[in-house]
């Protein structure tokens, strides 16, 4: 069947080629149009035809530009968040390591003093950080000795460790200077507080 409708030319790159082809050298018929270079309703059909077709295709171009601005951002905020999450965790169990170094070197080098009174010193130093890891592992009680009694063996393994050390940490403060503490008495429990540590990996 032979159609007798007007031929679409709006997507047919070749076919404006041709328009303009014929615009300078010659005459074209656009849609029963003259068109030629003294024919002004020729002229304003062939630019409507080339608009039209511009039009379409900026509009495609628009369309995928906010498209991948849109997926490109969300991508990049999606990226920084998972970054900023994972740094920021390193960073923090980094720090508070670092923090735990910092102490045990200093109650390390309390301990390799030749001064008594820097053995008490490094066994309370100690005793106080046993408490606060104990408080952070969530071992409930008002004082260290509840959270001790909070423990169990099956799942804290050094905790028999951790009642010595603590045993003579409690002479100490009860006790003062009436307490005897010895160069021996002083290492074996600086080394009970370090079996725990090691154990909650503080150290």
């Amino acid at each position: 069947m032979e159609n007798s409708g007007p031929a679409v030319h709006f997507i047919n790159v070749e076919y404006f080629f041709r328009l303009l082809y014929d615009l300078i050298f010659g005459t074209h018929t656009v849609s029963g149009v003259n068109v030629s270079v003294g024919n002004v309703s020729g002229l304003v059909t062939l630019a409507g035809q080339i608009w039209l077709l511009v039009s379409i295709i900026s509009w495609i171009a628009v369309f995928a530009a906010c498209w991948a601005i849109i997926y490109y951002t969300t991508r990049y905020w999606q990226v920084l968040a998972e970054d900023d999450e994972r740094y920021k965790t390193v960073s923090a169990e980094q720090e508070h390591r670092e923090t735990e170094q910092s102490r045990w070197t200093y109650i390390k080098q309390l301990i390799e003093s030749a001064q008594q009174s820097d053995w008490r010193q490094a066994i309370i130093e100690a005793d106080i950080m046993l408490d606060e890891i104990l408080i952070r592992h969530g071992y409930p009680g008002e004082t260290l000795g509840e959270r001790l009694k909070a423990g169990n063996p099956a799942r804290f393994m050094t905790l028999n460790n951790a009642w010595e050390a603590h045993k003579v940490r409690n002479d100490i403060a009860h006790q003062g200077s009436a307490f005897q503490l010895t160069n021996h008495i002083a290492y074996r429990t600086i080394q009970n507080y370090e079996a725990v540590f090691r154990e909650f990996n503080e150290i």
